[in-house]
């Protein structure tokens, strides 16, 4: 069994067990829940990666590998057929292109959530946060008929785990007003299997 350190609460974990559903490998995985943050060390992650982040995962062999984008890589690379990182051409560029997207919305997402609960608030952070989210999901709007037309790769898979983050933890944002057709599409990313399967669960 291959070996996850993860948490209900990480879209970062997330996005590798929504790869391990699309590739049939979630049953090679063993997840083991870890509590992680940047005020705290975890002795456990940190012997596996000195980063002490999540997601990390422990191959059969001992072999370790961090973070989700060389993780999703992996599973990938590890099953035949169509492939979630296409390996050649214009559909890799753009594939790479939407993950990155995804990956920088989600970063920025976390950062802005850490921003919130610091005891002094930082205004123009929190503007810049809000103002670049925002123009990913206008220019995500503009993308979402492609989103649906192209194949489904690892820039879909990003970019749905980052929606469904904004919708765990920032409700309040309200990303589907006035993006009717970025609300459509990701209506049917949340309705696969993989996605359903491992939704967020907020827990301590």
């Amino acid at each position: 069994m291959m070996v996850l350190y993860w948490s209900s609460r990480s879209p970062f974990v997330r996005k590798v067990m929504v790869v391990a559903h699309e590739t049939g490998q979630a049953e090679r995985i063993r997840t083991e829940r870890v509590v992680v943050s940047n005020r705290t060390t975890n002795a456990e992650v940190m012997r596996d990666n000195p980063l002490g982040k999540i997601p990390t995962l422990r191959l059969p062999d001992g072999t370790v590998l961090y973070d989700s984008a060389t993780i999703c890589e992996y599973l990938d690379s590890q099953v035949d057929g169509p492939k979630l990182y296409p390996p050649a051409g214009p559909a890799r560029w753009t594939a790479l292109r939407r993950h990155a997207l995804g990956t920088g919305l989600l970063d920025n997402l976390v950062l802005w959530r850490g921003a919130r609960e610091w005891p002094h608030r930082i205004t123009d952070l929190e503007a810049a946060l809000d103002a670049k989210t925002r123009a990913a999901l206008d220019a995500l709007e503009a993308e979402a008929p492609a989103l649906a037309r192209d194949p489904f790769t690892i820039g879909q898979i990003t970019i749905g785990v980052a929606l469904a983050y904004l919708d765990f933890r920032f409700g309040w944002l309200e990303w589907r007003t006035g993006r009717p057709a970025l609300a459509a599409w990701h209506a049917e990313f949340s309705d696969r299997p993989s996605v359903r399967a491992t939704a967020f669960v907020d827990v301590t």
